[in-house]
């Protein structure tokens, strides 16, 4: 019921940010079926801000093109100059957070991947007045770290969905693929999946950003136990690595997905892929954008105290119809 309660005050809220900014209607409409992802009208009248995000993306992780298209669309609508960087490490992201809050922008969107790192930093921002939105990765540390909300899918219900699905398809044994160590939000995933999972799961640690070494890891594992049946990769990227690995393996393991793209899409569609678990990242990023915006704007505040979600639904192959255009343009 909570949740319903806040998705109904969100559409409320982009409703109400859709007619301020003068977007919306008939030309955002055509805009949408031309490919892009909407923003027909003018930019709002509001004066001009300076938001930036920060985020841990590693290099090569399509996720966050996604999560950009969604942000770069708002801030279009929003008369917003939008900044983007990232570091894979929690050090050189605190660092980005802290350069950010030096060009005096107008607000930070964040994730906390690697939470510890980023609360001194925080601290300063707030202590600088600049009002700071998460996304993603950390939602239960977003209140005390003095974020504005959270916005993305609780990770760990995330994994339950998954071994809740794993189970209803009768596996057995899962190996479950963290990408990036230290990660907390890849970590919660694994332990929702071994939680609700009838069948046992293993991790498997690799370096997401060596695609050649992770192949390789995925399959020397599949090779050393045949009586894997589940491969759950936490990142689309990972996804097609594995289905490589498992035919290297000569593995009848299904490989299963966390995000959502074009790849992992036409995978689907091909039965390389079972299902994926989409949290909607284009969403993450343009409702963060919206919000600060909000906030600066007309001191509004999403969620009531709890975190937006934007996810988990399960996507199978019966799902690419409808999902198909939007992958390709870069917004699901």
């Amino acid at each position: 019921m909570r949740t319903a309660r806040t998705a109904a005050a969100l559409i409320a809220v982009i409703a109400l940010a859709a007619g301020c900014s003068g977007s919306g209607g008939k030309n955002e409409e055509n805009a949408a079926d031309d490919g892009g992802g909407g923003g027909g009208g003018k930019a709002a009248g509001t004066p001009r801000l300076k938001i930036a995000m920060v985020t841990h993306s590693g290099e090569g992780d399509t996720f966050w093109d996604i999560v950009q298209n969604g942000a770069k669309e708002a801030a279009k609508k929003d008369n917003v100059e939008f900044l983007y960087s990232n570091d894979k490490e929690g050090k050189g992201q605190a660092e980005l957070v802290q350069t950010a809050i030096d060009k005096k922008v107008d607000g930070i969107v964040v994730t906390l991947a690697k939470p510890e790192a980023m609360k001194s930093v925080l601290g300063k921002a707030k202590a600088a007045g600049i009002p700071v939105v998460t996304i993603n990765s950390g939602g239960e540390f977003s209140t005390a770290f003095g974020a504005l909300s959270h916005i993305g899918q609780d990770e760990s219900v995330a994994g339950e969905a998954v071994g809740d699905e794993l189970t209803k398809r009768g596996k057995k044994k899962a190996l479950c693929v963290i990408h990036e160590q230290g990660n907390v939000s890849l970590e919660q995933r694994c332990a929702g999946v071994e939680k609700t999972f009838d069948g046992t799961v293993e991790n498997l640690n690799v370096d997401g950003t060596n695609a050649p070494g992770s192949q390789s890891s995925i399959s020397a594992k599949l090779q050393a136990a045949k009586d894997i049946d589940a491969v759950v990769t936490l990142g689309a990227p990972i996804a097609a690595y594995s289905v490589k690995a498992k035919e290297d393996a000569d593995s009848k393991a299904e490989v299963d997905t966390f995000d959502l793209n074009a790849e992992v899409v036409k995978r689907l569609k091909a039965d390389e892929v079972g299902f994926a678990v989409d949290q909607q990242p284009y969403l993450q990023g343009y409702l963060a954008i919206d919000e600060l915006w909000l906030y600066r704007t007309n001191a509004n505040v999403l969620g009531g105290g709890k975190p937006v979600l934007t996810g988990p639904a399960v996507v199978t192959k019966k799902d690419v119809p409808k999902l198909e255009k939007y992958t390709a343009r870069g917004t699901r």
